[in-house]
């Protein structure tokens, strides 16, 4: 009914209030004010137009007022009730609408969230990346947040907030991933020797199996094989190829990779940063700025590195492990680092290394030390060239401390040689039983059927020091041959630095040594004769050597380029020395009993015996010359010859001696008694060998003159002076003139009073006219001449 439409436009009427906005209520009074006054006026209008009928429809209203009171009342009555009823209605219209509003909005916020929440989910896990230093992770957050999230939410100020956020964000990623990288720099140079070691353990063991099989083959060694009693030992091969493998099991499970060793993970976060934000070669110029200041500080050696193996050891192993990085980066990154750039680097380390090595390795004196630098550069050379490094500079420079080696062994050697000889007593070594016999020919390879044959106790012909001398060169090879190993070179160079080595040991050091030992004052004719015998037999020694080292190679003595020992040519000059040695000392010897000699030169009768000095003096070669059996026979036979014509020429000398003025005939007749003793002593044959009288021959001047004076037969000499068959050929006559004028003083003063007698005066008249003669002969000779 009326009422229902009234209650829906009343009720359309409040939800068009409360729809609206907050002041329209009051618009909503306004324009109700205005219809109102548009209704009166028009109402008005009408009435004035329809006044009559205003009049009769106030007169229908009068009438109808009663019901119009009635009606009222029942307005009245229905319209509280209705107010009654709708105040609850009100209350929840007004909760709905409330609801409604509150659900609009709240349907705008979640499509605002939803379209905030990603932009906010991203800048928490940029947080969150930060948080966890994932920074390359963080940047490519900050490059999707700034490229799809913030565009779509950009008119947030949350958002302004976050974008002028993220340039610092970045500057700090920037600054903490240069600091983790400094961090990492100072790491790697702290642990750049445990890295080193590490790499060069893993280049040994590559190596270590192959080289024990190749000992194992004899290689180096030999296989169980006898050079003259020289047997290289099958035993000490198989305890090095045990050793080896053992040491491999137990170093396989301790050697760890690079990467276990250094986390790299700064590198690859930093590089991939600067990637990002587009400053690449900044990091790179920066990496690469500090990479060469450590390479400068890993190649300075501390000052006392030669002083110890360990010193070396440290400073290869940090350089080692500076190269071992740099490839790890070379082959885990794209442009950080270049090939040219590490090589470039390598050949500035590898001149500066190879000038410490040749500074230091100066000092070093001790050949262990020597060796023991050899090996660890040949791991070092060996670890960097399976790095992709060229390594040939430093093989060359093994092979100038393999110069240097061999001449600190030469220098330890002369120490053993001069230890050797002086230790030696210089006699035959005996062998009382076969015990003895087999020790000695186990050291040395002797062979004599002779002295097989024979019984116990007999004596070898050679001194203690040759088995000595034999075992220490053996000993040099040996120690030789340890620097020639892992030198990455062929047999046949191997087999020719060991022979041009021992040629060196043989020709410079043990050859000064018995030159010095010659020299001697100490040393006698007996110590020269043993020492003559001893040259010969490690002479005869060399060829034995010569195939020891064939054994060691297995490279023939037959191949075309194979050096040959210089044994020979050495021990013979030692030989000739020694034998020179003896004919000095020998010649010295006789000065000594000649200047015993006390003759009386104005004896008028001789004493009927040679005199006491001379029979001393052919005693005593006697005895020198039996020694004198063991030497070759040219040896001896020299020194005999040597001895009895230096005696000659002393006796000679004697008589012929300035400082001697007068010899009388008596004089002259003992001394051609001692004379007769040296003829009587070179006829004996002290030595076996001369032919005939070749040893006599040593005093055929003197026999010729004494005979001369004893004879008296001028006349004879004079008349076949010059003539091949002349009787005293070897007679100059510059010398009889100088005895017959000792002989004339002599005449003269003791015999005042030979003028009275005639034969007397007749002798002194012949003396005086020979002596005319023998003037014109003499000089006629210098004027011919």
């Amino acid at each position: 009914g009326p009422g229902c439409d009234t209650c829906c436009v009343f009720l359309h009427t409040c939800r068009s209030v409360y729809d609206d906005q907050p002041n329209a209520h009051k618009k909503f009074m306004e324009k109700l004010d205005g219809c109102i006054r548009n209704h009166d006026k028009e109402i008005e209008k009408m009435c004035n137009f329809h006044h009559q009928g205003f009049v009769d429809a106030i007169t229908e209203l009068l009438k109808v007022r009663t019901d119009a009171e009635k009606l009222k009342v029942q307005v009245t009555d229905t319209n509280q009730r209705f107010q009654d009823a709708g105040k609850e209605m009100i209350i929840q219209t007004e909760d709905i609408i409330r609801c409604r509003i509150q659900q609009r909005n709240i349907t705008t916020v979640v499509e605002k969230l939803q379209l905030c929440l990603p932009v906010l989910e991203m800048y928490s896990k940029l947080r969150e990346q930060m948080s966890a230093k994932r920074y390359y992770s963080a940047l490519k957050t900050m490059e999707q947040l700034e490229k799809v999230y913030f565009p779509r939410v950009s008119q947030y100020r949350f958002c302004q907030l976050m974008i002028e956020n993220l340039p610092k964000l970045r500057e700090d990623i920037k600054e903490i991933s240069m600091s983790d990288l400094k961090d990492f720099l100072e790491s790697i140079r702290k642990h750049s020797d445990k890295i080193g070691e590490t790499a060069m353990k893993q280049a040994q063991q590559q190596k270590i199996f192959s080289v024990a099989l190749q000992k194992q083959n004899n290689v180096k060694f030999g296989k169980n094989m006898y050079i003259n009693n020289d047997r290289i030992p099958e035993e000490r091969k198989e305890i090095v190829l045990k050793h080896v493998l053992e040491e491999e099991d137990e170093n396989e499970e301790e050697v760890l990779s690079v990467q276990d060793l250094v986390d790299f993970s700064p590198v690859y976060r930093c590089l991939h940063i600067y990637s990002v934000l587009g400053d690449e070669e900044t990091f790179e110029n920066y990496y690469r700025k500090q990479r060469k200041k450590q390479a400068r500080l890993v190649l300075q050696p501390q000052s006392s590195m030669h002083e110890t193996v360990d010193g070396y050891r440290r400073y290869f192993t940090q350089i080692v492990g500076f190269f071992v990085v740099e490839d790890h980066i070379l082959h885990v990154t794209q442009g950080l680092v270049t090939r040219a750039y590490t090589d470039e680097l390598w050949n500035m380390a590898l001149s500066k290394i190879i000038a410490v090595l040749r500074a230091h390795s100066s000092y070093c004196t001790d050949p262990d030390l020597v060796l023991e630098l050899k090996n660890l550069i040949v791991i070092f050379a060996d670890t960097l060239q399976g790095y992709g490094f060229p390594v040939n500079r430093l093989f060359d420079l093994l092979f100038e401390i393999r110069d240097q080696y061999n001449e600190i062994l030469l220098k330890k050697w002369a120490g053993v040689f001069r230890d050797i000889f002086e230790e030696d007593n210089y006699s035959p070594i005996p062998a009382i039983s076969e015990e003895e016999y087999k020790i000695v020919i186990s050291k040395f390879p002797f062979q004599d059927p002779d002295l097989e044959k024979q019984s116990f106790p007999k004596k070898f012909p050679m001194s203690q020091s040759v088995p000595h001398i034999y075992i220490q060169v053996k000993e040099f090879i040996y120690a030789s041959l340890k620097f020639s190993e892992s030198l990455h070179r062929s047999s046949t160079e191997i087999d020719d630095m060991l022979r041009k080595s021992t040629n060196l040991l043989l020709t410079r050091t043990l050859s000064s040594c018995l030159l010095n030992l010659i020299k001697k004052p100490h040393i006698g004719l007996t110590e020269l004769v043993q020492i003559i015998i001893n040259t010969t037999h490690l002479e005869q020694a060399c060829k034995y050597l010569e195939d020891f080292i064939t054994n060691i190679t297995n490279i023939s003595q037959e191949t075309v380029h194979t050096t040959r020992l210089y044994g020979l040519s050495t021990f013979k000059d030692a030989r000739h020395a020694a034998e020179g040695e003896i004919y000095t000392k020998l010649n010295q010897k006789i000065d000594e009993f000649v200047q015993l000699a006390d003759y009386d030169w104005t004896l008028s009768e001789p004493d009927g015996r040679a005199s006491g000095y001379l029979m001393d003096l052919i005693n005593f070669l006697r005895s020198i010359f039996q020694v004198f059996t063991h030497l070759p026979g040219k040896v001896a036979q020299t020194a005999c010859m040597s001895a009895c014509q230096h005696l000659s020429t002393s006796l000679m000398q004697m008589l012929l001696d300035s400082e001697l003025k007068q010899i009388s005939m008596g004089a002259v007749q003992q001394f051609n008694l001692d004379v007769i003793q040296c003829e009587l002593f070179a006829s004996s044959e002290p030595v076996p060998g001369f032919q005939g009288d070749t040893l006599q021959l040593a005093f055929i001047d003197l026999r010729q003159l004494l005979d001369l004076f004893m004879v008296w037969d001028w006349s004879t000499y004079l008349a076949d002076y010059g003539q091949p068959a002349s009787k005293y050929l070897r007679v100059n006559p510059n010398t009889a003139l100088t005895l017959l004028e000792k002989m004339k003083d002599t005449s003269k003063k003791n015999n005042i009073f030979a003028q009275f007698r005639k034969n007397d005066r007749d002798k002194q008249k012949l003396i005086e006219t020979v002596v005319k003669q023998l003037r014109s002969l003499v000089n006629g000779m210098s004027q011919h001449t």
